[in-house]
């Protein structure tokens, strides 16, 4: 057992109640802040280069999601848990810039015409309704992880692991199919 598994407290309805509350505020104050903003704050042109950050991240997490999934599957849990928590710096640090982006910088307009735009509003729709979703799932797996109930960790991760990916990997595609369309 880590030194950190011992400082979080097993079955804590607090930390329950924690989690199912961020589940739902997370997302609500992310399109409050992206969808209430009338008035783009201006914030200088540095944000303009943030998608491209964004897609670094994305890219970087998908990395560190697949080297935790490699590490657990040849036992070697510390690797497993750097790399997850990695995954999960790295998803914070993402949904900041998101923000900033959004609430600096005007909407940019898939400009792809054809086949690839179903396809590319398909895997915009689906990373983002996967996204609001994943937070609970994360959320459990890392409380879980933290408080040494691996069995419970195991039960969340069978479906925060694949949806968290596909989020992960589709913001990378989706990202680099709008990319083009960026003003710059």
């Amino acid at each position: 057992m880590s030194a950190v598994a011992e400082l979080i407290p097993k079955n804590d309805r607090r930390i329950a109640k924690l989690i199912n509350a961020l589940a739902v505020a997370i997302p609500i104050v992310v399109a409050i802040l992206i969808g209430g903003i009338r008035q783009k704050i201006d914030l200088g042109t540095w944000t303009s280069y943030l998608p491209h950050l964004n897609g670094l991240i994305n890219s970087l997490t998908s990395l560190a999601l697949v080297l935790g999934l490699v590490a657990i599957k040849q036992k070697n849990i510390a690797l497993h848990r750097l790399a997850m928590l990695v995954a999960f710096s790295l998803g914070a640090v993402f949904l900041v810039s998101y923000v900033i982006y959004h609430i600096s910088n005007p909407s940019t307009v898939f400009g792809g015409q054809g086949w690839i735009r179903p396809v590319y509003y398909f895997l915009l729709i689906s990373h983002i309704l996967l996204s609001i979703g994943v937070v609970y799932f994360v959320l459990k797996a890392l409380y879980f992880a933290l408080s040494n109930q691996i069995a419970e960790h195991k039960k969340v991760v069978k479906w925060a692991y694949p949806i968290w990916l596909y989020v992960s990997v589709s913001g990378v595609i989706v990202y680099l199919l709008i990319s083009p369309y960026y003003a710059h």
